[in-house]
């Protein structure tokens, strides 16, 4: 059986922490925000996302370093 490593995993369905895909609810409840404020902020190009049908996507990591660049 090879040895891989780490990073060479690929995670389906945001089981990997740092790559994890969240719905506008939960990234809504990880910013600390009401969900129609992270939606409008979507909507308006405020916030890092994607729209997948009718639904948001967002990503942990990509909501990490806008908020760390808003803070500054």
């Amino acid at each position: 059986m090879p040895d891989f490593k780490e990073s060479s995993k690929i995670y389906i369905g945001g089981e990997d922490r740092y790559g994890q895909v969240m719905t506008s609810v939960e990234a809504a409840e990880y910013l600390k925000m009401h969900v129609k404020t992270v939606c409008r902020l979507a909507k308006d190009g405020k916030i890092p996302a994607k729209k997948v049908g009718s639904e948001w996507r967002f990503l942990r990591t990509v909501l990490d370093n806008w908020l760390a660049e808003a803070l500054v």
